[in-house]
């Protein structure tokens, strides 16, 4: 039998690779489908609404049935609520990922699959989200030494 951490990398690489060949698959790695529904006043691409609203689906049951867990299907504890607060940090980091969805045609979960054709623009992003989400966990850091 496998060590619990050994497990719960290998499920979280399995679910990755689903979510990224369901990314792929979806036509979410292709920045010009993205960037075509946020051209609400050109041609429109719907395509973004529906693979939302697709998730939407399975994530309603996955909360319903998470509701009644007391921990994972792999033992582990399961993380309370999310925090309800809306703040500064939450307001920029979204800013943050409109804009660079917006200018880009990337978000976070799509850049990985996308890293496999895109070229060096892909790249850069990948690169930029990585160096973006150091900076971030560093100021976490530094916040909560000096609170």
């Amino acid at each position: 039998m496998m060590g619990g951490s050994v497990m719960r990398g290998l499920t979280a690489f399995l679910a990755g690779c689903v979510f990224g060949v369901g990314m792929a698959l979806s036509g979410m790695t292709n920045p010009q489908r993205v960037l075509g529904f946020f051209d609400v006043l050109g041609g429109w691409d719907p395509t973004l609404a529906f693979v939302m609203g697709g998730a939407m689906v399975p994530m309603l049951i996955a909360w319903r049935i998470r509701a009644r867990m007391t921990e994972s299907v792999l033992g582990a504890p399961l993380p309370g609520p999310a925090s309800e607060t809306v703040d500064a940090r939450l307001l920029g980091g979204a800013a943050a990922f409109g804009v660079g969805w917006g200018i880009v045609g990337l978000c976070p979960g799509a850049v990985a699959p996308a890293l496999s054709y895109g070229g060096w623009p892909v790249a850069l992003f990948f690169a930029a989200m990585l160096v973006g989400m150091g900076l971030a966990r560093g100021l976490d850091a530094r916040r909560a030494a000096t609170a």
